[in-house]
């Protein structure tokens, strides 16, 4: 009686998980077709309705967002280039060989 049950619920599990697959698909098939089958088009109309990309309207935007990766790339380097450094100028280590 147990096996019964548990192979009833893999089967509903199952035929759940294939009907979400296909609507999957054929989201994802009609989606491409609304942009014309480019993918890069369509990952970049979602990160825009997320937000997590938000259009450039005019110069200042423009550059306004390049100097915050700036920002981000100076703090990455100020951080990066000490640990660079002293790994390079750590001092070897000593081994000693014997015959």
């Amino acid at each position: 009686m147990k096996e019964n049950r548990s192979k009833t619920g893999s089967r509903i599990l199952l035929a759940a998980g294939s009907i979400m697959c296909l609507w999957v698909g054929a989201a994802l098939t009609s989606a491409l077709s609304s942009v014309g089958w480019s993918v890069s088009e369509l990952a970049g109309q979602y990160m825009v309705a997320i937000g997590m990309v938000k259009p450039l309207h005019t110069l200042v935007d423009y550059y306004t967002h390049i100097k915050g990766i700036e920002y981000l790339l100076c703090v990455a380097f100020f951080v990066a280039f000490p640990v660079f450094f002293k790994y390079v100028n750590k001092a070897p280590a000593t081994v000693k060989v014997s015959k």
